[in-house]
């Protein structure tokens, strides 16, 4: 009879194997958020996207005075083959990222323009209104 010493880190080690071999085939999409480019000149800001592989219909922008919020689906093909497997890194779903502003826009004045998947937003920036002094006038009787 032969004594074997009980490792049971090997065991451990063989499930962790097993487990990640189960998930190589099924990966869950990580979420990502489209990459920003803010600038800002004296009399606007302007906001670049990159929503690469996204239609212009499946954009949707919404701008307050004081940020900017994009949504985006980027839709995946359907494609059936008999007995055939595909590894896809390509992401498929939805993008959204709200961007806070520095300074107050007039959106109802939002110009933008999508083309090859980059998003150009042109924010012009507000007048604010200076602080009016109003003097009161106490009555006396």
């Amino acid at each position: 009879m032969t004594i074997v010493r009980y490792n049971p880190w090997a065991e451990m080690n063989a499930l962790q194997r097993q487990i990640d071999r189960m998930f190589e085939d099924v990966q869950a999409p990580v979420y990502r958020t489209p990459a920003a480019e803010l600038t800002e000149t004296d009399d606007a800001l302007h906001l670049r996207l990159e929503l690469p592989g996204i239609e212009a219909k499946d954009v949707d922008i919404e701008v307050t005075e004081n940020a900017v919020k994009v949504i985006a689906q980027r839709k995946s093909e359907t494609k059936t083959e008999e007995e055939a497997k595909t590894r896809s890194e390509f992401y498929y779903g939805k993008y959204q990222r709200v961007i806070p502003l520095k300074a107050r826009v007039k959106n109802t004045e939002v110009t933008a323009e999508y083309k090859d998947g980059i998003l150009n937003l042109t924010l012009p920036k507000t007048v604010e209104e200076k602080n009016k002094v109003v003097k009161v006038n106490l009555e006396q009787n």
